[in-house]
C-alpha cells in the first residue's frame, strides 16, 4: 500500500475529492492530511472520511522534524499539496525529493510565483484577457511554483468570464486530473 500525505490549508474540497477517489483503492490511500491552521474546512471534511488531520505552526513546518515525523509515523510515500499556503522548507525538500507535487490553478510559467493563488490567479488572467487558462501539477522545489511540470489540462476563458467562472471552471479540471495524476505517479513506483 502506497500512502499519501495531504497538506493543505482552506476549505479541503480538493482534499476531500482524493480522499474519496482512493477510498476503494487496494494500493493507494491518503493516510493523515497535515495543515497549518486549526480553523480550516479540511479538518472535518477529512476526519468523516476517516483520515485523521493534524495542526502545525508554522515554526514547526520550517524546522521540519515534528513534520517529519509525523510523516514517518504514516510512513508517507507522496506529499500532495491540495491549497496549502506555506513554503516547503528545506529539511522536508531534503527528505523527499521528487516526492512532493502541488497543482496550481493556471497554466505554469504564467501566473505563477509568491502571491499567485486562488482568486489572485483567476482575476490576473481575465484581467490579461487570456483566450484559456487551466491547471499545472508539478513537482515541488525550492522556488514557488518553478518546479518540473508532471501535467498539464485546459480550459477556455471565455471574453463574458468573471474571474469566478474561470475559478469553477479550473476546480472542475482540478478535481478531474488531480487524483489520477496521483494515482499514476504512485502506480509508476509499485
Amino acid at each position: 500500500m502506497k500512502n499519501v500525505a495531504i497538506f493543505a490549508s482552506g476549505s479541503g474540497t480538493n482534499a476531500e475529492n482524493i480522499v474519496r477517489y482512493f477510498s476503494k483503492s487496494e494500493t493507494i490511500k491518503v493516510a493523515v492530511v497535515l495543515s497549518n491552521n486549526r480553523n480550516v474546512g479540511v479538518h472535518a471534511r477529512v476526519n468523516k472520511l476517516g483520515v485523521p488531520s493534524f495542526v502545525f505552526s508554522r515554526e514547526e513546518f520550517a524546522d521540519g522534524a515534528p513534520v517529519l515525523a509525523k510523516l514517518a509515523e504514516y510512513d508517507t510515500d507522496l506529499i500532495v499539496l491540495a491549497g496549502f499556503m506555506n513554503k516547503i522548507s528545506d529539511p522536508l525538500l531534503n527528505a523527499y525529493p521528487g516526492k512532493i507535487i502541488n497543482i496550481h490553478p493556471a497554466l505554469l510559467p504564467k501566473y505563477g510565483g509568491k502571491g499567485m493563488y486562488g482568486i489572485h490567479v483567476h482575476k490576473a488572467v481575465v484581467a490579461a484577457g487570456e483566450r484559456e487558462t487551466g491547471i499545472t501539477i508539478h513537482y515541488i522545489d525550492e522556488h514557488y511554483d518553478e518546479g518540473t511540470v508532471i501535467f498539464q489540462a485546459k480550459c477556455p476563458v471565455l471574453p463574458s468570464d468573471t474571474p469566478e467562472e474561470v475559478a469553477a471552471k479550473v476546480h472542475a479540471l482540478e478535481y478531474a486530473h488531480y487524483p489520477k495524476v496521483i494515482e499514476d505517479l504512485l502506480a509508476a513506483r509499485i
